[in-house]
């Protein structure tokens, strides 16, 4: 369900025919041109999804005559259709109108072409619709690379953030996240509006990000490709040195390279994060580290062999 002001105005929609309801029962991305069912063909009718008429449809109808136009649109308008939306600013004729405010349905116009309207659309509602969950953590563009920093509170992920913001980097959201689920293997990370670009830092307060450091310092929104989790040191711990396996996290059903950092007095915490950012854009194109030195040892141990057998070799001659 979709709100239907806020669906006019995101698409900058004129209202031809307006409805009781305040939502539009829209469920789907997917838009459907009904051609086949003015010509009388309904079988498997997409008549959930919002309706596009375009040059063509509007054509077609505007050709008919009357009655046989109102007995078209009767049987169009039988359905419970969440809106109709009328591309070109094409003038429809008044059957169509009239038949759509009996049957309580909202009847919409944009100037744009069809074609470009519907790739709009289906971006849009997209979005709309896509699944959404709010997270405790800080999340930056760092190098174009979306880096979530999760942990404790108090473990110092905004006072590493400010740092990056320092380096040039970008701030999307700090205490809280609000991811969404744009695609099957795709999260986008906002800020929520009540915070939009404030940072709190201990001892200080909150602090304007953007009226700080500039408009380059905030950005509104960007893609979570890896999550750095912070914790307290612990020297009972083993942490990763190589980097040969990799973890993971799911957020929203979506797997994310996930790795630890452990905080301590006199780590640079930034440095790290852009080395882990750096790392991760160069293991995307296709270098990882870990596996070119396991690579170099595996090359070496034949020669080692060698050697040693012809230093064996040597001895036995002696």
């Amino acid at each position: 369900m979709i709100p239907k002001e806020k669906f006019r105005k995101d698409l900058n929609l004129t209202v031809l025919v307006d409805s009781s309801s305040q939502e539009l029962a829209i469920h789907s991305p997917d838009l459907n041109r009904p051609g086949m069912q003015f010509c009388g063909f309904y079988e498997h009718f997409a008549w959930e999804r919002p309706q596009i008429i375009g040059i063509v449809e509007m054509a077609y109808l505007v050709q008919q005559e009357p009655q046989e136009r109102i007995s078209v649109l009767k049987s169009y308008f039988s359905y419970a259709l969440p809106c109709v939306i009328i591309c070109r600013s094409l003038t429809p004729p008044p059957e169509l109108l009239s038949l759509a405010k009996a049957a309580d349905i909202p009847v919409f116009q944009t100037d744009i072409v069809t074609s470009r309207f519907t790739a709009l659309a289906i971006q849009y509602i997209t979005h709309e619709l896509a699944p959404v969950e709010t997270r405790h953590g800080t999340l930056l563009d760092v190098y174009g690379v979306g880096v979530l920093l999760s942990g404790k509170s108090g473990v110092g992920k905004s006072e590493a953030a400010l740092e990056l913001i320092k380096r040039g980097h970008m701030l999307v959201a700090d205490d809280a996240v609000r991811i969404r689920k744009v695609s099957e293997d795709r999260l986008i990370g906002s800020c929520p509006p009540s915070i939009h670009n404030l940072m709190e830092i201990r001892g200080i307060g909150l602090i304007d990000i953007q009226a700080m450091f500039g408009v380059s310092a905030v950005t509104p929104s960007k893609a979570i490709d890896l999550v750095l989790e912070l914790e307290v040191w612990d020297p009972a711990k083993m942490y990763d040195r190589i980097g040969l396996e990799e973890e993971t996290t799911e957020i929203l059903g979506v797997p994310l390279v996930r790795q630890t950092v452990p905080v301590r007095p006199g780590r640079n915490l930034a440095i790290i994060i852009e080395v882990a950012a750096r790392n991760y854009s160069l293991k995307r194109m296709g270098y990882h580290a870990a596996l070119e030195l396991r690579k170099r040892i595996a090359q070496a141990e034949p020669e080692n062999i060698k050697e040693q057998e012809e230093k064996e070799n040597d001895q036995d001659w002696t």
